[in-house]
């Protein structure tokens, strides 16, 4: 099922993403992963696809089918291009609707210093229009609120994301942020340039230091002075910086959701704890009856 059919026009989104274990851990912790999150009922469940990863690898795609037929949640791919040929994307595709996954999250992918980027995929959006010709797949992209960490200013990098939409982009999830003015300013500069897929808010919750650290390493995103001060005085209190961190990121979905996002993605960093925590949280104030 598409995405667009679990979704109504004007409901405010909330999703999740989990990742794949790491090549050396076993298959099983995802599993307790997903029984963990079971019942939290998101919209969909994103799956991530590891840098310089190969189309022999059905670790996403697998994921992905169990999320749907077990979980009985709609499930999404990411895909990353930058390390795939056409020949890769096309036998991908044909295990994706062997599956019956209709939903893709189309990346670039980060580069790897280790690997030879292949020369079929330069951009997302080459990925997303070459995806749109090979099935009725719902596709999503990602998007930069304080402006891709390879891109000059954020006024460019918003004509990059509009190229990206225009290639046939149906919704776009952002990248972690941790100041609301930053995603709120990127969300207006991006409705003023034609930009109108719907564009989710992402949240991710603090679990430690050093893995918000790598992440903003990774992003570029910015750390607010509260936000700061919060790590500072809780740093080497770990049960007190998860719950400082569960409170931050619920702070911030109130405020998103106040303002009319169109959804929220959690980036649950297959913490279940942390994710149930804050879906009771927030799930009154997302869903309002």
């Amino acid at each position: 099922m598409k995405i667009s059919e679990v979704i109504s026009a004007g409901q405010t989104a909330f999703t999740f993403e989990i990742f794949p274990p790491k090549k050396q851990s076993s298959i099983e912790t995802i599993y307790q992963t997903l029984e963990g999150l079971h019942g939290l009922h998101p919209d969909f469940i994103s799956v991530t696809y590891g840098a310089g990863g190969n189309a022999a690898d059905t670790k996403t795609c697998d994921i992905a089918q169990i999320i749907r037929e077990k979980y009985n949640t709609e499930s999404a791919v990411h895909l990353t291009c930058l390390y795939n040929s056409k020949e890769d994307i096309d036998q991908i595709v044909l295990q994706l609707k062997e599956r019956g996954i209709q939903n893709i999250l189309a990346l670039r992918g980060d580069r790897n210093p280790d690997i030879a980027p292949k020369e079929d995929f330069r951009y997302a959006s080459e990925l997303i229009a070459y995806l749109k010709s090979k099935g009725d797949f719902y596709i999503m992209g990602g998007c930069y609120p304080e402006c891709h960490p390879q891109c000059p200013t954020l006024d460019e990098d918003i004509e990059n994301l509009k190229r990206k939409v225009d290639a046939g982009t149906d919704r776009l999830l952002s990248q972690l942020f941790f100041d609301n003015d930053d995603f709120m300013r990127f969300l207006e500069k991006a409705r003023r340039a034609g930009i109108d897929v719907p564009i989710e808010a992402g949240i991710m919750p603090v679990v430690n230091k050093a893995q918000i650290e790598r992440m903003v390493t990774l992003c570029g995103a910015s750390l607010p002075h509260k936000f700061v001060r919060m790590m500072a005085k809780y740093e080497q209190y770990p049960d007190a910086l998860r719950d400082a961190g569960i409170a931050y990121a619920i702070d911030q979905i109130v405020d998103l959701v106040s303002q009319g996002v169109d959804g929220i993605h959690l980036y649950t960093m297959n913490n279940p704890y942390v994710a149930r925590k804050i879906t009771e949280a927030v799930q009154g104030i997302i869903r309002p009856v």
